[in-house]
């Protein structure tokens, strides 16, 4: 049982490892980006009948869209590309699971990671996007400049945290669901199989929240006090 798709290498060429992680990673950036822009080529108006792929994709919009009204209610909707990007990457990998030989690209630590330092980026853009760069750059400076190397410890350590959380829950869901299908095969497949793609689902969540969550920090911090 492989624990990360680190280990499966498909082609080797001197230091450059083609392994599992790789390929559906960018499996599944062709396939998003691909269904996207096939489900929404013909999206009816308001005055015509809508398919039912248009209401189930405009179900999920709108519910990621109330997620991030709810923690930032001030331009909620310019958050929406990015947070709503990363819970379909994150829920998608997993939910293919169901897939035969594929290998959920964030069972790896270099794509969890990867994933937090794009949200690592993304903070202080949009806090720099909402406040301007120098009004933003003093709220490492409050309440005293001694809170400078705290403030970039804090963020540091909580992208880190990000990345570990959804790498350890992915990889330990993954290895839970292995001990139990070499013990009993005939009894766990079909609930252990529901179960890994539960949690897919709900680490895809915690994670876009997450995010969101110090988005919406970083952006209203200056207009405290």
């Amino acid at each position: 049982m492989h624990l990360t798709p680190d280990h499966i290498v498909f082609y080797r060429w001197g230091l450059f490892h083609l392994n599992a992680t790789i390929v559906c990673t960018w499996a599944l950036i062709v396939l998003l980006t691909t269904l996207s822009r096939v489900l929404t080529h013909h999206l009816a108006g308001p005055d015509r009948p809508r398919s039912r792929w248009q209401n189930a994709i405009e179900v999920i919009v709108q519910t990621i869209r109330d997620q991030i009204r709810a923690l930032c209610p001030a331009g909620g909707d310019t958050y929406l590309p990015f947070i709503g990007s990363l819970f379909l990457f994150i829920a998608s990998a997993s939910l293919l699971e169901i897939v035969p030989g594929w290998h959920a690209p964030t069972a790896s630590l270099s794509t969890t990671f990867a994933l937090a330092i794009s949200v690592g980026v993304a903070v202080p853009f949009f806090g720099v996007r909402s406040q301007g760069l120098a009004a933003y750059l003093k709220t490492y400076l409050k309440p005293t400049a001694i809170m400078l190397p705290f403030h970039l410890m804090s963020e540091t350590s909580r992208n880190l945290a990000l990345a570990i959380r959804l790498f350890g829950n992915i990889m330990s869901g993954a290895m839970i669901a292995g001990m139990l299908l070499a013990l009993a095969p005939f009894f766990f497949p079909v609930p252990m199989q529901m179960l890994a793609l539960l949690t897919g689902v709900i680490q895809a969540y915690v994670f876009a929240i997450l995010a969101m969550v110090y988005i919406a920090a970083a952006v209203q911090r200056g207009q405290e006090g």
